[in-house]
């Protein structure tokens, strides 16, 4: 399984089976992790804004999230190396 960095892949109590593998990216590497690009497509559209309670920031997510369609991901997530027809399988 490839994962990022993030401190909670790491977790000591984390329970790994006998049958499963962590490969680890390197860290400061986001063109290794296409989510990374969507991920910051989203935090671009939250800075700044105020939300006066956790509603509101739920259903800015939600609308977000459901605004973004299957070709935007593939154009904001769309490094060369992977901009092949045979590597999408949505």
């Amino acid at each position: 399984m490839v994962l990022d960095n993030g401190a909670f892949h790491k977790a000591k109590s984390l329970k790994i089976p006998s049958n499963i593998a962590l490969l680890f990216l390197p860290p400061y590497s986001p063109e290794l992790n296409p989510a990374e690009k969507i991920w910051q497509h989203i935090k671009r559209k939250f800075t700044n804004k105020h939300f006066t309670n956790l509603s509101e920031i739920s259903e800015f997510f939600t609308q977000t999230i459901n605004n973004i369609s299957e070709s935007m991901v593939k154009s904001i997530c769309g490094y060369s190396y992977i901009c092949l027809d045979t590597f999408w399988s949505v």
